[in-house]
């Protein structure tokens, strides 16, 4: 979900193969571009505690289409959508953004679940020697958080979304993970769970696998879409490049 604000200070940890990692080949991605909230963590409900509670500290309701219409925004763009929903557009959103900044932190520290088949598609691509990248609109403070339970050796590179220029959907985040990992984006893939993540992919030129989590997914071209993680393996990568696996 949300985070978001200027700056360009993505990180990246390069990690030298392990002799226990398969060799990589020419058929496998060159890389493959994981979304955090909603796609490798159950974190969108997290999210939902700490907007619905916004909502009651402003004394009104969130509804259920916005709550939906956040999913995959920028902190900015949802702080708006909340705003305008409860009727009070007046709000400073820089304020609203400093209340669920707190409040999701400590939802995060209480514990994050992985979604299903999210952790065996991880090690399996670590496994084969693969470069990982995180992309998510989430901050770097909570993504900090989230590292503690998704392993902070688990990605060559991580881009937060107050650490670029524009947020999804803008390509600007894939480009950007892409970059770090020194490798191009048509040979990459990128998986999501969200409208809004799915439309940076694809805007960005990767190949794009869709596990829709809490909000439908349209049929849409150039998007392979599965119920769950559950159901990937390293031959589906491969194949959503167009070839044969190795």
């Amino acid at each position: 979900m949300p985070g978001g604000g200027p700056g360009a200070a993505e990180r990246i940890r390069r990690r030298p193969p392990t002799s226990e990692e398969a060799p990589l080949s020419s058929s496998h991605p060159a890389a493959v571009l994981f979304d955090m909230d909603g796609t490798l963590v159950d974190s969108e409900k997290l999210w939902d505690v700490a907007l619905r509670e916004l909502a009651q500290e402003y004394g009104a309701v969130l509804s259920d289409s916005a709550r939906r219409a956040v999913i995959g925004t920028s902190m900015a763009e949802a702080m708006r959508i909340v705003h305008d929903d409860l009727g009070q557009p007046e709000r400073d959103p820089a304020v609203s953004a400093a209340w669920i900044d707190t409040r999701i932190l400590e939802l995060f520290r209480s514990g994050l679940r992985w979604r299903p088949g999210a952790l065996a598609l991880l090690r399996a691509v670590r496994a084969a020697g693969i470069p990982t990248a995180l992309v998510t609109s989430s901050g770097r403070a909570l993504v900090e958080v989230a590292l503690d339970t998704l392993g902070r050796d688990s990605f060559d590179a991580v881009v937060c979304g107050d650490e670029v220029d524009a947020t999804k959907p803008h390509p600007e985040p894939y480009l950007t993970a892409a970059r770090l990992l020194d490798v191009p984006i048509a040979r990459c893939v990128a998986i999501e769970d969200s409208p809004t993540g799915v439309a940076s992919a694809l805007a960005a030129g990767a190949a794009v696998l869709a596990v829709p989590a809490e909000v439908p997914l349209a049929p849409t071209d150039g998007v392979h879409q599965l119920e769950s993680l559950t159901a990937a393996d390293l031959e589906l990568l491969a194949a959503l490049l167009g070839e044969p696996p190795a």
